[in-house]
């Protein structure tokens, strides 16, 4: 067990304090997670949609950073930590307040990078948007 991996444990179970941005963008946590996968269903509410009803992109964006991060979680060394330093997101549908099942994936990892992916689709399967992501590993600073 390293610390990412008992700080998902942490997220999973509910028994730990978010960032304050969790909370003011609604991103909520995470359901389940193993080596090299994270998954969460997630509601949009009213209050963060466009006015036609549809979801805001950058909503979507924040969200992906999120579940990329957890699935970055999963694999990081013990002495490191990380930052995205590239985010790709594609939009295939219109996403609208529809619950979503996103899943994050480790699809590469090097010394030094962790390449990670996530899909965002409706309950009826069909695939909305997917997210890429490069995390950049440094190592952690006493202190």
């Amino acid at each position: 067990m390293t610390w990412a991996t008992e700080r998902l444990d942490a997220l999973k179970a509910g028994d730990t304090n978010v960032p304050p941005v969790v909370t003011t963008l609604r991103l909520g946590t995470l359901d389940d997670w193993g080596p090299g996968w994270v998954r969460k269903a997630w509601t949009p509410e009213p209050e963060i949609l466009n006015r036609d009803g549809s979801m805001f992109g950058g909503h979507l964006a924040a969200l992906a950073d999120q579940i990329l991060a957890f699935a970055t979680l999963t694999v990081i060394p013990e002495e490191s930590y990380f930052r995205t330093i590239n985010l790709q997101m594609s939009f295939v549908k219109i996403g609208r307040a529809h619950p979503l099942a996103i899943e994050g994936r480790v699809t590469a990892t090097s010394r030094q990078l962790i390449h990670v992916e996530a899909d965002f689709r409706r309950e009826d399967g069909q695939l909305i948007a997917r997210a890429a992501a490069q995390q950049v590993l440094m190592p952690k600073v006493a202190g």
